[in-house]
């Protein structure tokens, strides 16, 4: 689970599955290959070496799958494709792309558009920013948020097709596709027979059944909105998906404003509020996009929305004047704090 900071939490779950030793014949087996973007990494437990690479290596394959489909920088993927061919009708999709767009448009719906994956626009510019160091062009955002809008991505459910209605829409899943192959990595590996497993994504972790002789899986929280510090404080999870979204490491400083790589669709400019955000779900896909929407909503009607859809808790912490503020669902799990590490957020 990524706290603001994919390599800092990654270690963490690592760290904090280890000391769980099993008593029978299973074997704790670690393995990490980069896709999507980040350091993806699969921690099993397994009858034997054998085993456990097979399983790894046909979950690491269906995240390049993935990938394949759903990468916005990939000009060949089906996601570029269909973007291709936006303003000229509805196009076929495959299964995995249509699923993942349904869910986000109902997402965007739920959220009333602090959710949207036609923000690919304006997406595009912020990138450009972040290299320059400058700000968006006024007149090219403005051209940009023209183009966003989930109500013009038309969903056809029994042809399977994607109708992009105007010219020149792109759509971006960077807040939803790896929630998706967390879920999907996690269920190739349990049609192999292995149910114990963690499949951790940058800031998303889909887990299955607890370590052999134990309550669950430890997943560390490092310090909130603190960069680089190792973490202290940790949740016992089984079968669930647990998400991190905050600007620790994805971020801009342009005339001394800080900006995070989370962009409000609706006003097209990145987020200036200091926050993190830590969603528990079912699934990686809901956890994944979730908190994205409380991000941008705030810690107040953030929250409130969150705790209208069932089976979700909600953790968020925002930074003003240096002060720290924590809040979260009387439902969220319990954070446990390491003995070795002093209290904090």
């Amino acid at each position: 689970m990524e706290l603001l900071g994919m390599n800092v939490t990654l270690l963490a779950v690592i760290a904090l599955a280890i000391p769980f030793q099993s008593k029978s014949e299973l074997t704790l087996y670690r393995f990490s290959q980069p896709h999507m973007g980040t350091n993806c990494q699969i921690i099993l437990y397994s009858m034997n070496k054998e085993e456990a690479s097979r399983g790894a290596n046909a979950a690491f394959l269906r995240m390049k799958q993935l990938d394949g489909i759903m990468s916005d920088y990939n000009q060949e993927s089906e996601l570029r494709q269909l973007c291709a061919r936006s303003g000229t009708g509805p196009v076929s999709v495959g299964e995995d792309l249509f699923k993942v767009l349904t869910r986000a448009k109902e997402v965007s719906e739920l959220s009333n558009g602090a959710f949207d994956v036609t923000i690919g626009p304006v997406v595009k510019l912020w990138r450009r920013a972040r290299k320059s160091i400058q700000m968006p062009d006024k007149d090219e955002l403005e051209a940009a948020l023209k183009l966003v809008g989930y109500q013009s991505m038309v969903l056809d459910p029994l042809k399977k097709t994607v109708w992009l209605k105007k010219a020149g829409m792109m759509l971006d899943l960077g807040g939803i596709a790896k929630g998706y192959a967390a879920d999907e990595s996690l269920n190739v590996l349990r049609k192999m027979g292995i149910s114990s497993a963690l499949v951790a994504m940058g800031g998303d972790v889909a887990l299955g059944d607890p370590p052999p002789n134990a309550k669950g899986w430890k997943v560390g929280i490092a310090p909130v909105l603190e960069e680089g510090d190792a973490a202290s404080r940790y949740m016992v999870l089984a079968n669930c998906a647990v998400s991190t979204s905050g600007d620790t490491e994805q971020y801009v400083e342009i005339g001394g404003k800080r900006y995070s790589h989370l962009v409000n669709p609706k006003t097209g400019i990145g987020l200036t509020e200091r926050i993190s955000v830590s969603i528990v779900a079912p699934h990686g896909i809901d956890s994944d996009s979730l908190t994205k929407v409380v991000s941008i909503l705030g810690m107040a009607k953030g929250m409130e929305l969150a705790a209208k859809v069932p089976g979700i808790s909600c953790r968020v912490v925002t930074r003003k004047n240096d002060l720290l503020e924590v809040k979260k669902s009387e439902n969220f799990p319990t954070v446990h704090e390491n003995p070795k590490q002093g209290k904090g957020n």
